[in-house]
């Protein structure tokens, strides 16, 4: 679905959900924990495991509801967010 969405679901495909998701749905969670994206494989780290278990569930959210991931990548192409991908 990424790939139809025009996007490559890589690691930084997901970075940038992640920074996407927590600017438009979790801004208290903004400076909470880290991101290190590569070609496959997404990882946030940090000490806040509330903040950490907060992202996985929005990211779980995205990536399990094929509607609310059309909707985001919509959003964001549309206020020109660079997924990095």
């Amino acid at each position: 679905m990424v790939e139809e969405l025009g996007h490559e679901p890589n690691g930084y495909f997901w970075a940038g959900v992640a920074r996407r998701l927590v600017a438009t749905e979790a801004p208290l969670l903004e400076s909470r924990f880290g991101y290190d994206p590569e070609g496959d494989m997404f990882c946030a780290y940090g000490e806040d495991q509330a903040a950490l278990e907060a992202l996985g569930e929005l990211m779980n959210g995205v990536a399990m509801d094929g509607s609310r991931m059309r909707s985001l990548v919509a959003a964001a192409d549309e206020d020109g967010f660079d997924f990095d991908d």
